[in-house]
């Protein structure tokens, strides 16, 4: 009941402007990344990297926990459920970024900008969807930014989400 009362407010929130508050970053990504690593397979090392005082961003929660999601499995289904995935959060002067890495299939460079549309999948089942949202969620409602920072066919993926430290 819990995880459908989430998934409801999720998509309550994108039909809305989304409440920001300062929230921190690094417990707020661990949580989800905890919730998602205690429901997969023990074929995927889990690898989590965070400075140890808190972050503050202005962030929705409900929504920064969907596009952490997403990402993950993402990676995990790159991954065909097997390989290593590692979310590292490090800091600049005015950034937070956050660093999801897998080793999956890898995304060629032509794609790097047609994944994030809206219908892109490579995936047999899915709407290809969840990239869109992320995208959205990050840059309209956190006025933040993400992108591929890194990919090799064959080795696997670095997302980069980048929002702006509550100063």
């Amino acid at each position: 009941i819990e995880r459908l009362q989430t998934i409801t407010d999720r998509f309550s929130k994108i039909g809305s402007v989304p409440v920001l508050e300062p929230h921190d970053i690094i417990s707020e990504t661990w949580n989800t990344y905890e919730y998602l690593q205690s429901r997969f397979s023990k074929q995927v090392t889990f690898s989590y990297h965070a400075p140890k005082t808190p972050i503050l961003a202005m962030i929705n929660p409900t929504l920064h926990s969907w596009t952490i999601e997403n990402l993950i499995k993402n990676a995990i289904d790159a991954m065909k459920g097997k390989g290593t995935l590692e979310l590292k959060i490090e800091q600049d002067l005015h950034h937070v970024k956050i660093n999801v890495k897998d080793s999956g299939t890898g995304i060629s460079k032509k794609q790097f900008k047609t994944i994030f549309e809206p219908g892109f999948t490579t995936k047999k089942r899915g709407w290809g969807l969840g990239l869109s949202l992320t995208k959205r969620i990050v840059e309209e409602y956190h006025s933040g930014k993400i992108k591929v920072l890194h990919s090799e066919i064959g080795k696997g993926t670095t997302f980069q989400i980048q929002l702006n430290k509550k100063v």
